[in-house]
């Protein structure tokens, strides 16, 4: 016999693991978490099937949502996320809401308006006009962007140590970091080790750590590496300030921003510099909490 409760249900689909959750009569019912592992965005028709499948294997036997609202990785435009929400409502027969994951971090924070900032392995930043189109800056892969986020920053530090290698000087602990988190024998080698990398943003994002450890241990290499990012991070907002979103608040998530103070810090004093009147705050939440708020909106 089918559940007449209504049930909202949030997805945050990452790039590397999914967080789905529903909610009914007050309360979570469900809270699951499972590998992103064959999320297609740029197949509407396969992305809302692996949606519907989730939904479907997650959710208690009986119990079909009332609404259902979707942050997904690398869903970069309104045409591509539009395209998806109009499958997975045919596919389940519910209002369905389909954003970029960026753009669960406000709902998350109970705002109303404002900048969601991803600085994960790499970087991105969204908000909405005025009029309610979305804009989003960033997120253009670890080779041409993503400053700030750990593959981006792993890409402008071997740079910096090339540079210095070119200067005729010695070896810092960020070079000495790099070979070594590359396997490597020397500077020279480095070029060849990230070349050959097969997946650019994880290899190269892993060995973030050795930049931070290098900036803990002295190295001014990695400390300019550092600021350099937390200032692509604030112009990231800035972008999106000049376009005429509403820049008030600046709701900040990803694995790496949150996790190393350095570069938290860099951003927050360089985003104080350009725009004075922003204010950014750390999400403490898991980004999923949007996605059950923009779902509870539809029922």
């Amino acid at each position: 016999m089918q559940d007449s409760t209504p049930y909202a249900v949030g997805i945050d689909v990452g790039g590397t693991k999914t967080h789905l959750r529903a909610f009914a009569d007050g309360e979570d019912i469900v809270d699951r978490v499972r590998s992103s592992t064959g999320w297609r965005p740029h197949d509407p028709r396969a992305a809302a099937d692996w949606l519907a499948a989730l939904v479907i294997d997650t959710l208690p036997s009986g119990v079909r949502p009332s609404a259902l609202a979707v942050g997904g990785h690398a869903c970069e435009t309104p045409r591509q996320c539009a395209g998806i929400r109009d499958a997975l409502e045919e596919r389940l027969g519910v209002p369905a809401l389909v954003v970029g994951d960026a753009e669960l971090l406000v709902p998350a924070a109970g705002l109303d308006k404002g900048v969601g900032l991803v600085a994960g392995t790499g970087s991105v930043a969204v908000g909405r006009l005025p009029d309610g189109a979305a804009v989003q800056v960033g997120g253009w892969g670890a080779v041409l962007g993503d400053e700030g986020g750990a593959a981006g920053l792993v890409r402008e530090a071997a740079r910096a140590v090339w540079a210095a290698h070119d200067r005729g000087e010695e070896p810092d602990a960020l070079a000495t970091g790099l070979v070594t988190a590359f396997g490597v024998a020397e500077v020279p080698a480095l070029g060849a080790a990230l070349e050959a990398a097969t997946d650019v943003s994880a290899e190269w994002g892993r060995r973030s750590p050795a930049v931070f450890a290098a900036a803990e241990a002295g190295s001014p290499l990695a400390r300019a590496v550092i600021a350099d990012g937390g200032r692509a991070l604030a112009g990231l907002v800035g972008r999106l300030a000049a376009r005429g979103v509403p820049v008030d608040d600046v709701v900040v998530a990803g694995g790496t921003v949150l996790a190393q103070p350095a570069l938290y810090e860099a951003f927050a004093s360089a985003l104080a510099e350009s725009l004075p009147g922003a204010r950014p705050q750390p999400l403490r939440v898991p980004p999923v909490e949007g996605a059950l708020t923009l779902a509870r909106s539809l029922l």
